[in-house]
């Protein structure tokens, strides 16, 4: 039977101090695993110490990855690899590699995708922060399962940075994250492909002494969230959707029923109008940011696809004439007012929804010509 090649790739900036017991680790397996042809490939991020010279002592393969980041060297890295199948994890002897056949074992089984889970396995005390563990990574595998993930499929530690793959299927996925959020857009786009995903538990153990981490905390957590975001147009849609229509809805039938007590409270006055008319703006605001990223991207929705793929004459005119209405609708207020000789009118509310719903008026024309300008960046 022929041998299936595999590739063990480790991103490395400046590990000399950890360097040498991954490699061990993972010369020792190379042996063992007699059943693989193994390849152990370093993709060197501009390292300043002895890291490369470290690597090719222990006989690995050492590519060199000008573009910096995290996620810059893994797709360097996991491109140059000669395996059909790739695994990587981190330098700094955090994840124990003698776990990797595990993770193959899942991948003789049928898994396209799989997964080391901390969080199904033994977190070694001190090996993660309290936020990340029960707050950052929680939070994200929400999010992930939420939006991406069908039932049977369910993401179980989206922040681990164990995993084996398929190398056809990475190609596939076209990664373009350079930092730590690498690893959220993988695993997005897998889920969005239709992978064969599962899981394995497995070991996290505390950094070195003196060694300084590369990880940010609220940076590349920001980062990992817009790049789950950035691939949902359905949940900027649907939100914003909802809360512009309960809004309007609302503010309507608070202006048709007046103000009604309920026990000491009262609702649907001009303060609970104003509260109304601002949850209708934040969810066309909301819906927007859907249609910016359709712009920049193939839109996923039918009315995102219209707006973005109107023709320039159609996108003129229809902006003239929802300034006219705006215009119209102004001239009403000021001939009310002239109608009573310039004096107190008492039109708080028309003059509250007229405001609102010009707003949202010139937001829209405004939101659609952004998304014209962003579609031809």
């Amino acid at each position: 039977m022929k041998k299936k090649n595999i590739t063990y790739v480790i991103p490395c900036l400046n590990e000399e101090k950890t360097l040498p017991l991954v490699l061990e680790k993972l010369v020792r397996l190379k042996k063992e695993l007699k059943q693989y042809n193994v390849e152990i490939l370093v993709s060197d991020n501009g390292s300043e110490d002895k890291s490369v010279s470290i690597a090719k002592k222990y006989g690995a393969k050492v590519v060199h990855c000008k573009e910096r980041g995290y996620g810059a060297a893994l797709n360097f890295g996991i491109i140059n690899a000669n395996g059909e199948i790739v695994l990587f994890a981190d330098a700094d002897d955090t994840y124990d590699f003698l776990e990797s056949p595990a993770l193959l074992v899942e991948m003789e089984k049928g898994a396209e995708f799989v997964i080391g889970s901390r969080l199904d396995g033994t977190i070694h005390k001190g090996a993660m922060p309290f936020l990340h563990r029960y707050l950052g990574t929680p939070v994200i595998n929400w999010i992930i399962n939420l939006l991406y993930s069908k039932r049977g499929n369910r993401v179980r530690d989206s922040n681990s940075g164990f995993r084996c793959f398929l190398k056809k299927k990475y190609l596939e996925w076209e990664i373009e994250s350079t930092g730590m959020e690498f690893a959220s857009e993988m695993l997005v786009k897998a889920l969005r492909s239709g992978v064969k995903l599962s899981h394995v538990p497995i070991s996290l153990h505390p950094d070195v002494a003196g060694r300084i981490p590369h990880l940010r905390t609220w940076r590349d957590g920001m980062r990992h969230l817009l790049q789950i975001l950035i691939h949902s147009q359905q949940l900027f849609y649907y939100t914003g959707f909802t809360l512009f229509w309960i809004g309007w809805v609302v503010t309507i039938l608070g202006y048709f029923t007046g103000i009604i007590a309920i026990g000491p409270f009262h609702i649907f006055g001009i303060h609970s109008l104003t509260v109304s008319l601002l949850v209708a703006t934040l969810g066309q605001t909301v819906w927007a940011i859907g249609l910016f990223l359709a712009a920049r991207k193939i839109p996923e929705l039918k009315l995102y696809s219209k707006l973005i793929h109107l023709s320039e004459d159609l996108l003129f005119w229809y902006s003239a004439r929802m300034i006219l209405v705006v215009i119209l609708l102004f001239a009403f207020i000021v001939f009310r007012w002239w109608r009573n000789s310039f004096q107190l009118l008492d039109l708080e509310k028309e003059i509250l929804m007229i405001s609102f719903l010009s707003v949202q008026i010139l937001n829209a024309i405004g939101q659609t010509i952004t998304a014209h300008l962003l579609k031809r960046t």
